[in-house]
């Protein structure tokens, strides 16, 4: 994503009216971030808050993502408004383990403003595990995270954001955190992917931020998506696969594939997706593709495989109908981001797309 910084010069109606109208026609873009598309609630809220930072609607739209309330950006953003605001930034690393950054104020060029991150402190933050001199960082489902693939990339992050909100308080308007320092799964980038995103509470009377320090993450509350949950619980209730199946459809149907939940067997945060995928594993197989009730079970959610593994799979095929050799380049190119990192719901656009070209 591009987070160049441009004079924003009314390129939106100046009444409310013009701006809601702008926001609803904007929200039926496709292309936007997720968060985005069919909600001009957000588009509007979005673009008035590129205004006050002085940037256009759409690199407010593609650069600020808000997590459960709180507004965030990437670090090259942070950055480029603070250069935007006439101040030095400066980022030196080796590249592996370390990296500073320095800001230096247009009014007040004595004094350097200055933040390290190490791995070390990584660790000590609880952010990735150090083994054999190497950050390893895993999720839950045993893959690896951005602060094991993308380190480098990481620490500057974490360097620049926190420097500038100790230096440049006044040009971030409130814009103190990346995505990843709230929770989310970013790519190299540091901009959000289709995945899991730590959900915030308010500060109660007497508590410190939970923010302001290392782990905090742990004891922000969980709310589960409502529909999503009360699915869950009637999959835990399916006596096969074939009544797992028709709610499997209702799922695609109705609900975001990444809707978190408590499950119901561990009463752990998890995703409606990935719930399902284990309760196919868990029923018992039928003897025949079709079971004594007529029913055919519906090939959604193969065993062991997630909605993510099913649309890729899709996805590839219909490359290979089209006779597109460079599908790994051309996705890249197209959402930012490999693949392998991509979410169903992009993935299943791609293929919308290659269908729609070879029609």
């Amino acid at each position: 994503m591009s987070t160049d910084i441009v004079k924003h010069q009314s390129a939106t109606p100046a009444t409310l009216d013009g701006a809601v109208r702008f926001a609803q026609l904007l929200a039926d873009a496709d292309l936007l971030p997720r968060q985005f598309v069919g909600r001009p609630a957000n588009v509007l809220y979005a673009v008035e808050y590129g205004r006050t930072l002085g940037i256009t609607p759409v690199a407010a739209i593609t650069g600020i993502h808000v997590i459960e309330g709180k507004p965030s950006a990437s670090s090259g953003l942070i950055g480029a408004l603070v250069r935007k605001a006439g101040h030095k930034l400066r980022v030196k690393s080796d590249g592996m383990s370390w990296a500073t950054a320095q800001i230096v104020r247009a009014d007040d060029p004595d004094f350097t403003y200055e933040c390290t991150w190490n791995l070390e402190r990584a660790a000590q933050a609880g952010l990735c595990k150090i083994e054999h001199g190497k950050p390893v960082a895993r999720d839950r489902n045993g893959k690896p995270t951005a602060w094991e693939k993308y380190t480098a990339a990481m620490l500057k992050a974490r360097a620049i954001t926190e420097v500038a909100r100790d230096a440049c308080e006044d040009v971030l308007f409130g814009l103190h955190y990346t995505p990843e320092e709230l929770g989310a799964v970013v790519n190299q980038d540091g901009e959000p992917i289709e995945a899991e995103v730590a959900q915030l509470r308010s500060v109660q009377p007497g508590e410190s931020d939970p923010w302001a320090t290392a782990g905090s993450q742990q004891a922000a509350e969980f709310e589960p998506h409502a529909e999503a949950q009360a699915l869950a619980q009637r999959a835990a209730e399916a006596q096969d696969r074939a009544a797992l199946s028709v709610l499997v459809e209702e799922a695609k149907q109705q609900l975001p594939a990444d809707a978190r939940i408590l499950a119901p067997d561990t009463k752990q945060p998890d995703t409606l997706r990935e719930y399902l995928g284990r309760r196919w594993a868990e029923l018992p197989k039928p003897d025949e593709k079709q079971g004594d009730d007529g029913v055919t079970d519906a090939e959604v959610v193969a065993e062991g495989e997630t909605e993510a593994d099913r649309a890729e799979r899709d996805l590839r095929a219909t490359a290979a109908k089209v006779g597109l050799t460079n599908l790994d380049e051309e996705f890249e190119k197209s959402y930012g981001l490999p693949i392998a990192q991509a979410g169903a719901q992009q993935m299943r656009q791609m293929q919308a797309i290659l269908t729609g070209s070879a029609a």
